[in-house]
């Protein structure tokens, strides 16, 4: 069952990275910075945790060397999360150390706090243990971790293991050192983020690839309570993980069935953007159209277009009919009690 998995992967990766080379340099740069942002954006809010997107491209872009316009400043803790992502994928020949994973953990807490609560940052954790949910004397424990006196032991054979080669497969391996990294639990807070960058960097090995083009994280966001669920089940098991390794090969597929559905619409766009760039808009239908092209939910009619440029009723309607003119929108056939519109391009209608 695994073997024709990752054949499966293999077959996918091939086509994903036919897309890629016709994007070109400038576009692949730009789906490298989206892909990236998205998994360092979803890999937090796995854990419950928020990060503001547009800080998190600034600082990639930045890092990366890559000029964008309205770049914004951003905040240590989104640095940190950007500097751990970059170094496991940018470097991922390079072996895991100890040293190297106490840098990823203080860069993921720079104030040596999560949240209010004071942590050893830098260094494996002294404490016991233990996942726990529910109010406090009725807790549900969800797991137990190895005793902290063992962490290090059991870390020199992680990376012992890590950085050797067995010859097992690369995607099977990011699976299991995923499980295992969770199963030792080696500091106070992080462990998942830094379990899911662990991934990324053997993905990328797996790649032989500095340029991420899908995210794992963002898929198992969609499927987070399957991922816990599967997570606590297999800690509990026999040492059997066939199950976990199966959902986590899926979500791979399904990740890379997303990228080649982004990538789609990198083409789409440039496309569009190539076919207009004479065809003057003002502000207002600049900003419409690329939200038209990237996150656009329902239909556009003049209300929408009013409430969400911040002006009124005859100006949105105004902008509409001019956009019509230059063959940039047209309106949709379907009846009901209000137009809507929707863009086009010089290949036809965009979806």
């Amino acid at each position: 069952m695994l073997s024709a998995k990752l054949g499966e992967i293999r077959l996918r990766q091939g086509r994903i990275l036919g897309r890629l080379d016709a994007l070109g340099f400038t576009l692949r740069r730009q789906s490298l910075v989206n892909t990236l942002a998205d998994e360092i954006r979803h890999s937090a809010e796995i854990e419950g945790e928020k990060l503001d997107a547009e800080q998190v491209r600034s600082s990639l872009a930045r890092r990366l060397g890559i000029e964008t316009a309205g770049m914004v400043h951003a905040g240590r803790d989104v640095e940190g999360i950007v500097e751990m992502t970059l170094d496991a994928t940018q470097k991922y020949e390079t072996p895991l150390t100890e040293d190297r994973l106490f840098g990823w953990h203080a860069a993921l807490f720079p104030t040596g706090r999560s949240g209010m609560t004071k942590i050893v940052t830098g260094a494996y954790r002294t404490q016991p243990m233990r996942i726990v949910s529910g109010p406090f004397g009725k807790e549900n424990v969800h797991y137990r971790a190895p005793e902290a006196e063992t962490v290090p032991m059991e870390m020199r054979r992680f990376f012992d293991w890590l950085n050797g080669d067995d010859g097992t497969d690369p995607v099977l391996k990011a699976g299991i050192a995923h499980f295992w990294f969770i199963i030792i639990h080696p500091f106070d807070d992080g462990n998942g983020r830094i379990a899911r960058a662990i991934t990324e960097k053997l993905l990328a090995a797996s790649d032989g690839s500095r340029d991420r083009y899908y995210s794992l994280s963002t898929r198992i966001l969609t499927e987070r309570r399957k991922y816990y669920a599967l997570l606590e089940k297999t800690q509990y098991s026999d040492g059997d993980i066939t199950e976990w390794l199966v959902w986590h090969i899926d979500c791979l597929l399904k990740a890379l069935d997303d990228s080649a559905l982004a990538l789609d619409g990198v083409r789409m766009r440039a496309d569009f953007w190539d076919s207009h760039r004479e065809t003057e808009m003002n502000v207002r239908q600049q900003r419409m159209t690329q939200r038209l092209l990237e996150e656009f939910e329902g239909k556009l009619t003049t209300a929408k277009w009013a409430k969400m440029m911040k002006c009124s009723h005859d100006t949105a309607l105004r902008d509409i009919q001019d956009m019509i003119r230059k063959g940039v929108l047209e309106q949709e056939k379907s009846g009901g009690r209000s137009a809507s519109y929707r863009l086009i391009s010089r290949q036809g209608i965009v979806e």
